[in-house]
């Protein structure tokens, strides 16, 4: 799943480490949900979405992979 986290959080200047501490994760888990290597929770991609000031639906895209 694509996100837009890392260009929404830079534009509010909120580094990875505050973003995690407001959504009760670590920076770690935010690094790997922004590089596209860890889905959230429904509840953290909320609190991401809160934080972030957008929907969730604003803030993820869902990429499906298909053989061709």
């Amino acid at each position: 799943m694509l996100n837009k986290i890392r260009e929404l959080r830079k534009a509010l200047g909120i580094s990875q480490e505050e973003l995690a501490k407001k959504c009760g994760v670590s920076r770690q888990t935010v690094n790997a949900i922004e590089n596209n290597k860890y889905d959230p929770t429904l509840a953290l991609a909320f609190r991401l979405a809160r934080e972030l000031q957008i929907t969730v639906d604003g803030l993820f895209v869902f990429h499906e992979e298909r053989d061709l």
